[in-house]
């Protein structure tokens, strides 16, 4: 898929309390975050719309409450992974 541009009006940013300089990639953080809490989209696409790490992101759920969208399939595949573990251990 190609990149998608998004156009926001100067003067619509004029009084944002972000630094200039990192403007950009607070912005992509903070579209990354309502995507992500609206179920747009899944954990690894948030952290690239972010530019950040899974651990990276986990934190920024943290800082703005957000809970992590875990599931059954999610709790299963982790204890396949645990019992997996165990095993090897």
């Amino acid at each position: 898929m190609n990149d998608v541009l998004v156009s926001i009006p100067g003067e619509a940013l004029a009084n944002v309390k972000i630094a200039r300089q990192d403007l950009d990639s607070e912005l992509k953080k903070h579209l990354a975050l309502q995507l992500y809490r609206s179920s747009l989209v899944s954990g690894a696409g948030a952290c690239r719309i972010a530019g950040v790490t899974k651990a990276e992101f986990q934190y920024l759920l943290g800082e703005a409450g957000i809970c992590q969208q875990y599931g059954v399939e999610d709790f299963e595949q982790d204890l396949e992974h645990l019992q997996a573990w165990q095993t090897n251990a």
